[in-house]
């Protein structure tokens, strides 16, 4: 047993080493849904198919970020691809893919994709919001600077690797993870890919 939580945090430790910011403090190890993620190897994209074999999560919800009194949710996105991105004001790599992310949701929001920040350890709101403002940011995030709303997500998901994007497909089951930082050449096809494939 020994062993395999010593390989575990080892994988854990390769891939925040390898992929963007790290945070600091107790990361939770989340319970809910059926989505079980380990990063095999140290691996910073991990792909989900077929689609029949791909997981869910739970209820991913919380707070919004730019709106007093409003709750985002994957739920709002019914039969739609979203991305969801986990990112911090405080993150080099999080400003660095931020106009990228902009361009493929702007290129993608009419095709049935949706966009869904999760931002996370920014216990100051205004400079979240800031960032939000400064990089023309036209989708939502919810404010989760405890990190919370990421029990949804279940499993073993490694949430000390910030900038972390989840792609979810039609259904909201998991079809790719990126533990890094992207460029619009990264996700850009993947969300075409989805978004084409057929509502089951």
């Amino acid at each position: 047993m020994r062993r395999v939580v010593a390989t575990l945090l080892a994988s854990v430790a390769v891939v925040a080493a390898v992929a963007g910011c790290t945070t600091a403090g107790k990361d939770a190890v989340a319970q809910g849904g059926t989505f079980d993620f380990v990063s095999p190897g140290g691996k910073t994209e991990i792909f989900y198919d077929p689609p029949d074999k791909r997981g869910t999560i739970g209820k991913l919800s919380g707070p919004d970020l730019m709106t007093a009194g409003k709750t985002t949710s994957v739920d709002d996105f019914p039969g739609k691809v979203v991305v969801v991105n986990i990112w911090g004001q405080w993150c080099g790599p999080c400003r660095a893919e931020a106009p990228a992310l902009e361009q493929v949701y702007a290129a993608s929001k009419d095709k049935g994709v949706a966009f869904l920040g999760i931002n996370v350890r920014d216990n100051e709101k205004d400079k979240a919001q800031d960032f939000v403002t400064d990089n023309k940011v036209g989708y939502p995030s919810i404010y989760d600077p405890s990190m919370r709303s990421l029990l949804a997500l279940g499993g073993k998901f490694p949430t000390s690797v910030i900038p972390t994007t989840i792609v979810l497909d039609k259904q909201h089951r998991v079809a790719a993870v990126y533990l890094r930082s992207l460029l619009a050449d990264d996700l850009q096809p993947l969300v075409n890919r989805l978004a084409a494939e057929p509502q089951s």
